[in-house]
């Protein structure tokens, strides 16, 4: 029995509009509520989570430091969806698309600085002496006994969806660009990718946070480094490129020749859709690492989570969408609208390549194909963590083995199977997992303001005070 149209009918209606609003709305009402505080308080958010004035002090409770806490999450967060997935928004919805990229990131800054706080607060001590959190933690310690179920069932989802959409989905994008690229055999891949993959996570989380703290920068920096020398190349293209995005954001992108155009409710919904994917804002999980984080109270770390937000889709996701609107490469006609003649069955991160090979030449997609690998093997080593805390929620710290083993073999598995089906089972997990967290959310909110209220009227002001006068 064929599965595949059974996922895809269920996903169509999972990401459909009902979904989208529900993101959407939690991101609104949680900016409301904390008084656009993701504006406000952003330039001390990055002090805190690049700066020494947010570093831990020797007697604060947690595993790791702010920094890596972030790093960790990034990794898990900064991936192929950031250059495959800006594509396929862009493609779909044109260029307006990414201007609802950058709305729903805004307003997820909201949301994931609620989750983080969320996590913080109360997040538990397991048998091995480390910290758990995440929607599980706060669903049946905040909402009570009686949302278990809840709990349970993101538990659930969260396991399955990191063993698809963050791990095989991910091994099998290497794999393809690595052959495309270098013409190294999918088994080479597999086999390298699982051995260097448990290397690194039978470390556990503090080897985890280490090596991503080290390779999220990194890997990062290329990527913008690539993006930047195409737009001082194309400097005179940037202000035309962001008056094309604000345009094409509220009119539709007209019909010409054998494109049949699109409608402004797709561009947003492609807008929002994708943006979803590329900062996991209401997915819940930056909680499943921000209780890791070392802190003296639940806001800080959540100021210092919601600035992942900021730099996947502000930053990155910018990067990439100007660059295809800049070099024409947006058009999914091949060349009706734009004039820039492109191979017009190109899509994902292919075409974000060609784009970027159009501007810098081989150099340009070799910049891209290196990235999608460290976008790639950086979201399977970030979604591990996710996943292990999820299984751990469900049968204890005893089943870590098992679940390390079973990712390791997903990770080589991915390499070398036709994932058209996971991927799919991975969006539908992805979405049930988002479903209870924003419930949650939603119902705690009053909770993360008080919290927030707490740490900026107490806590915030005696630190203030303290440095003033030091």
């Amino acid at each position: 029995m064929d599965v595949l149209p059974i996922l895809e009918s269920i996903n169509k209606v999972l990401w459909g509009w009902p979904s989208l609003f529900l993101l959407f709305g939690t991101g609104v009402l949680l900016t409301i509520m904390l008084k656009g505080l993701q504006f406000r308080r952003l330039i001390y958010a990055f002090k805190l989570a690049f700066t020494k004035e947010g570093q831990a002090e020797s007697n604060d409770e947690g595993d790791v430091s702010n920094f890596k806490a972030l790093m960790t999450t990034l990794a898990g967060t900064i991936g192929n969806g950031n250059v495959a997935g800006v594509a396929t928004a862009i493609t779909l919805g044109g260029p307006g698309a990414l201007f609802w990229m950058w709305i729903v990131g805004l307003l997820g800054m909201a949301t994931k600085y609620a989750e983080a706080l969320l996590a913080m607060k109360y997040r538990v001590k397991n048998d091995l002496g480390e910290y758990s959190s995440g929607p599980m933690y706060y669903i049946e310690r905040g909402l009570g006994k009686n949302f278990k179920w809840l709990a349970i069932a993101f538990a659930i989802f969260g396991a399955f969806a990191a063993l698809g959409i963050g791990n095989s989905v991910q091994s099998n994008t290497v794999a393809d660009v690595m052959d495309t690229s270098f013409g190294t055999p999918n088994i080479v891949t597999a086999i390298v990718l699982s051995l260097l993959a448990g290397i690194i996570i039978f470390g556990g989380l503090q080897r985890i946070s280490t090596v991503t703290s080290f390779f999220v920068p990194l890997m990062a920096m290329l990527y913008i480094f690539g993006s930047l020398l195409i737009l001082f190349i194309n400097y005179d293209q940037i202000i035309p490129a962001f008056e094309m995005i604000f345009y094409y954001a509220f009119n539709p992108v007209a019909a010409t020749g054998g494109f049949v155009g699109i409608v402004v409710s797709e561009v947003i919904r492609n807008g929002v859709a994708r943006g979803v994917f590329t900062n996991e804002s209401g997915l819940g999980t930056a909680a499943l690492i921000a209780g890791n984080a070392k802190t003296d109270h639940p806001v800080k770390q959540a100021l210092v989570a919601m600035t992942g937000t900021f730099i996947v889709t502000i930053i990155v996701c910018t990067m990439t969408g100007l660059v295809l609107v800049i070099t024409g490469f947006w058009d999914p006609s091949g060349g009706q609208i734009s004039g820039v003649t492109h191979d017009a069955t190109l899509d994902g991160g292919a075409l974000t390549s060609a784009a970027f090979g159009s501007a810098l030449g081989s150099i340009g997609e070799y910049i891209v194909s290196i990235s999608v690998i460290f976008f790639g093997f950086s979201t399977i080593i970030g979604w591990y963590v996710y996943g292990s805390k999820c299984f751990e929620y469900l049968v204890g710290t005893k089943g870590q083995t098992t679940y390390r083993l079973i990712y390791i073999s997903a990770c080589a598995i991915g390499a070398l199977a036709n994932l058209t089906t996971v991927w799919a089972f991975a969006d539908m997990a992805n979405a049930l997992m988002m479903i209870p967290n924003l419930i949650a959310l939603v119902l705690l909110s009053k909770v993360v303001v008080h919290e927030t209220n707490d740490y900026f009227e107490n806590h915030y002001k005696a630190a203030a005070t303290i440095k003033k006068t030091s």
